[in-house]
């Protein structure tokens, strides 16, 4: 039923909304059909994908599958690894169980078989049919052109930057508004690779938690091209209908030649992850030291964390989290921007079940799981700049109004799962 909680993420739904507007190129222009359909279909899929039985078996059946992966993966890295990979036949003798649970060997090596998987499943043309069939829903619903349709939704599966690669030679002629919202999704959703990656984190914490991260990133594309087409919006004297073929833009010349491509392409982004976190995490301890140093000599606790759990808490209680949480869920939204979802997922799967509200771990699994972060913000300029060089000095004066776009845009897509009935994710 609906009752105060819901109504309370009614209120991030204004804020964002009324964000979003303040900082419009053309506040005139605010497009009021699409904010009530891209509302209204992100809470149909919602309640699509949870209430009808037959989804939401299919859902239940993606935490199958993401166990299985995990698993085959488990199998890969001890055959090169060995007790490393935390296998149970360790050479000493076991006093803490969840040491066993490194990162580096537990969830990295999932990306690298994931990608590889997906440019099979691209080269069987499995992955090519359902996107073009998400590109059509895109295009049907939300008024997007054939190419920007297709790119949007080949970023809910490929990433931020391998989604915009399938339309590589229409990226100089596409509208202004229609680069700035591919930028925008890019940040609001994740790769298919990096889905398997957050469900593994949350898996002991979260119910359900690979039918939650899968639902998060597809629910959130509306939400991404909705705030991108408020900020900067559409031209629709420049945007023309076209068309495009997928299979123009990548292509394999065999089942293995699919299978070795996919995995050279997911080591980068395993060393990318990596090497990012290790950056990251070590500039915050950093930070974090030489705020400890102040705090000793005020008499306060003072660290990064803190600081962006009191800055983002009245965002995180608008989005429907109980105030209790509100401090600590603010703090997993500012180390989300500041420090990479990957690094919040890991925060909030290390909180223990019964320290933080069911609600509250629901409706920040959905606030976190985008790509939008200050490191993004580079791997956008790097790509984009290669993609369409002659556009670079565009891109890079829009570049963190789309981060902001596409931070928001998970927030949206948690304030739409809180207006829902809790019953529904059982």
């Amino acid at each position: 039923m609906f009752g105060p909680e819901n109504a309370q993420s009614l209120v991030g739904v204004a804020v964002i909304l009324l964000v979003c507007w303040a900082v419009s190129e053309n506040r005139g222009k605010f497009p009021w059909k699409l904010a009530i359909g891209a509302i209204t279909v992100q809470g149909l899929l919602v309640l699509a994908l949870f209430g009808l039985p037959a989804l939401r078996s299919g859902l239940q059946g993606v935490s199958v599958v993401v166990d299985g992966l995990g698993s085959s993966t488990q199998a890969g890295v001890a055959f090169v690894f060995g007790f490393l990979a935390g296998t149970p036949n360790q050479p000493y003798t076991l006093t803490d169980p969840g040491s066993l649970f490194v990162f580096a060997f537990r969830v990295l090596p999932v990306i690298l078989v994931v990608c590889a998987l997906a440019a099979l499943l691209w080269h069987w043309k499995i992955l090519v049919w359902i996107t073009q069939a998400f590109g059509v829903v895109f295009e049907k619903t939300m008024g997007l052109r054939g190419p920007p349709a297709l790119a949007t939704a080949a970023t809910v599966f490929m990433g931020q930057v391998e989604g915009p690669i399938f339309i590589r030679s229409y990226l100089p002629s596409l509208s202004r508004s229609e680069l700035f919202m591919l930028i925008a999704v890019g940040m609001a959703c994740v790769s298919g690779s990096t889905m398997v990656a957050y469900a593994t984190i949350l898996a002991g914490v979260l119910p359900g938690a690979a039918a939650h991260v899968l639902t998060a990133s597809i629910v959130s594309a509306p939400a991404g091209v909705l705030l991108a087409r408020i900020i900067v919006p559409r031209d629709a004297a420049v945007e023309q209908a076209q068309t495009y073929d997928p299979l123009a833009a990548k292509r394999y010349d065999s089942s293995i030649d699919a299978l070795i491509k996919g995995t050279t392409d997911g080591l980068q982004i395993m060393l990318n992850v990596g090497a990012t976190l290790i950056v990251f995490v070590a500039l915050t301890a950093m930070v974090n030291k030489i705020l400890g140093a102040v705090g000793d000599q005020v008499g306060y606790v003072l660290s990064v964390e803190a600081g962006l759990g009191i800055l983002f808490s009245p965002l995180a209680w608008a989005i429907g989290v109980p105030w209790h949480d509100a401090a600590a869920a603010g703090s997993l939204l500012g180390v989300k921007l500041v420090l990479t979802e990957f690094t919040a997922f890991i925060r909030m799967g290390a909180i223990p079940v019964d320290a933080m509200d069911p609600r509250t771990r629901v409706l920040m699994t959905y606030a976190l799981c985008g790509f939008a972060n200050i490191a993004s913000v580079g791997i956008n300029l790097a790509g984009f700049s290669v993609l369409v060089p002659e556009r670079r000095n565009e891109i890079v004066g829009m570049v963190w109004k789309a981060m902001m776009a596409g931070f928001l845009a998970t927030c949206l897509t948690a304030s739409i799962v809180g207006l829902l009935p809790a019953n529904l994710f059982g």
